[in-house]
């Protein structure tokens, strides 16, 4: 099928098209938010196309991922709202915008999601992301700790950005991601935007993974780390509570017992080593790239079908 959508989260458009549909991106001259066509820095097939939105006229169905995207979507075609992020504002009080509606379905990427959002009348689902497994895989050999996140300076305590400095006490803090640049200072070291495939390679030399997110959906560079067989150290927050158990890395609320369990790991190299195989193990059994293409598959064909 043909399938138009924009492309917004980098990330979970990887593993999106990977699938075996034909995939229709908006691009304009600008290559602003709303034509970006296609991806600079991931690695995506042929399938997915790049045209001006006024030539996009032979879709099949829309996904959607931001409310403006919906009066942009050509009249008729059936359309998935995909809700990539946690609710802002009067948690747990929060009213989706797609509340209420009888015209499309809004697929939560988590559990935690769905939990949260108050979406009325509107049909719901959720696909668990899935993701392609890095060819990285961990060897710690640096003594230091990585961080993956985006925006870092900007959203400020969403991402955990003010407790980067406790643990750049513990040991080197290599951040990853974009718009990062500004982070530079004592023991903290931001590489801006790498291509994804040098990023993994970076990201899985450092001895420990750190997922300080407060307020976030769910990280996919907490499972790609994982993939890779990473010892995982992160906030109990949202989904990461459910993404990593206990024998599978460290999460607490207490940021000591955090920096504790970084100490821990940076010593410990048979620990490390165990965290990290179960963190592997239980990535590669839940977020595997092929559960996550037949989930789609089987919502976007009922979505067709129904809408004839």
């Amino acid at each position: 099928m043909n399938i138009l959508l924009w492309h917004v989260h980098g990330s979970w458009t990887t593993s999106f098209v990977q699938g075996k549909h034909r995939y229709l991106i908006p691009v304009n001259d600008a290559r602003d938010a709303w034509g970006r066509g296609r991806a600079q820095t991931f690695d995506w097939p042929a399938s997915v196309e790049e045209l001006p939105l006024e030539q996009i006229r032979d879709a099949d169905v829309a996904i959607v991922q931001r409310p403006e995207e919906l009066e942009l979507v050509p009249r008729g075609l059936p359309v998935i709202y995909v809700e990539h992020n946690t609710p802002k504002g009067d948690v747990p009080n929060s009213r989706h915008p797609m509340a209420d509606r009888d015209d499309l379905v809004i697929a939560h990427v988590t559990d935690f999601n769905e939990l949260f959002w108050d979406t009325g009348g509107t049909r719901t689902t959720v696909i668990e992301h899935g993701i392609v497994q890095p060819a990285a895989r961990w060897t710690g050999e640096l003594g230091h700790l990585a961080v993956v996140t985006n925006e870092p300076v900007r959203r400020g305590r969403v991402t955990g950005t003010d407790l980067f400095p406790r643990f750049a006490e513990v040991a080197p803090l290599d951040v990853f991601g974009m718009g990062v640049e500004g982070l530079r200072g004592p023991r903290i070291t931001p590489y801006d935007d790498p291509p994804q495939h040098e990023m993994h390679a970076q990201v899985a030399r450092r001895r420990v993974y750190l997922h300080l997110c407060r307020w976030t959906s769910l990280g996919l560079s907490l499972i790609e780390a994982m993939q890779m067989g990473m010892p995982v150290i992160g906030l109990a927050t949202t989904e990461a509570t459910v993404a990593v158990p206990p024998d599978a890395g460290v999460l607490d609320t207490r940021v000591s017992t955090l920096v504790e369990a970084t100490h821990w790991l940076l010593e410990d190299d048979t620990a490390a080593r165990s965290l990290g195989a179960r963190a592997r193990q239980v990535a590669l059994a839940r977020y595997g790239l092929d559960r996550f293409l037949a989930d789609w598959d089987r919502l976007l064909e009922e979505e067709i079908c129904a809408s004839r």
